[in-house]
């Protein structure tokens, strides 16, 4: 590996770790009758108890450690005493920070029984992310990430939230370059080897449109139709990439 990035990749490999071993803790509580809170509650402790820092608390004023958005809220909705019930489908988005390098992963849980189309949607969502992941090397343009997520997508009847994108990240939360997930193959700037950045899909079932509502945070889909998201932290090589918000056994 280059030298220039191996450190790079080492620290944003240990955040990663740290953010997605919270996220299969979350797994083992998440269920109905769960309050979004008890989840954020768990988030700030397993990454505190790891010696990381939740990366959203207080981020630009967000009052939480993780992003809990629930059934039609695309992202950044924030955890309160709200129940999850029977049938919801909820994004738990967590990045840490250790050392000053951080890990950017998220999920969307199915709570109980789900409907056929949530769970379709929540299956093409997470297909569309690791598609991308497997077309990213370096030379690769940008586009071909977003036309790959978006023609997934599609085919499935879904659409794919254009107000939202993956980005770079480092020791900044987010930076350049912006990563959308829609797009034409061929087109945007070549990515290189050492680019570390998230790929994180938003698919709505209904339109693409989402607004924000009065809390400056929680997005919503316009239409009130499911939403769900995927995101892993990645670094590309020559060859590949590789997937930094991985749980090691």
């Amino acid at each position: 590996m280059n030298e220039n990035y191996k450190e790079a990749f080492e620290r944003t490999r240990i955040a990663g770790e740290i953010a997605a071993g919270a996220l299969e803790e979350v797994a083992k509580i998440i269920k109905p009758g769960t309050k979004t809170d008890e989840i954020d509650k768990l988030c700030y402790e397993y990454i505190n108890d790891h010696g990381a820092y939740s990366a959203p608390l207080f981020y630009r004023g967000f009052p939480k450690s993780c992003c809990t958005s629930t059934n039609h809220i695309v992202c950044h909705g924030i955890p309160s005493d709200k129940v999850l019930k029977d049938g919801d489908i909820v994004n738990v988005d967590v990045t840490a920070i250790k050392d000053g390098w951080h890990g950017d992963t998220s999920k969307t849980f199915k709570i109980g029984e789900v409907s056929i189309k949530a769970n379709k949607l929540v299956e093409t969502t997470y297909e569309a992310m690791m598609k991308a992941i497997e077309i990213i090397k370096e030379d690769v343009f940008l586009g071909d990430i977003g036309a790959t997520i978006q023609n997934h997508v599609e085919k499935q009847g879904f659409s794919v939230v254009q107000d939202f994108c993956g980005h770079g990240i480092g020791k900044t939360f987010h930076k350049e370059p912006n990563v959308l997930h829609y797009g034409k193959k061929g087109t945007g700037e070549k990515i290189k080897a050492g680019m570390i950045f998230t790929i994180e899909p938003m698919i709505n079932i209904g339109t693409y449109e989402t607004k924000t509502l009065n809390d400056g945070w929680t997005a919503v889909t316009k239409d009130k139709s499911l939403s769900a998201q995927f995101e892993h932290t990645i670094g590309v090589t020559k060859e590949g990439c590789e997937i930094f918000t991985l749980k090691k056994i």
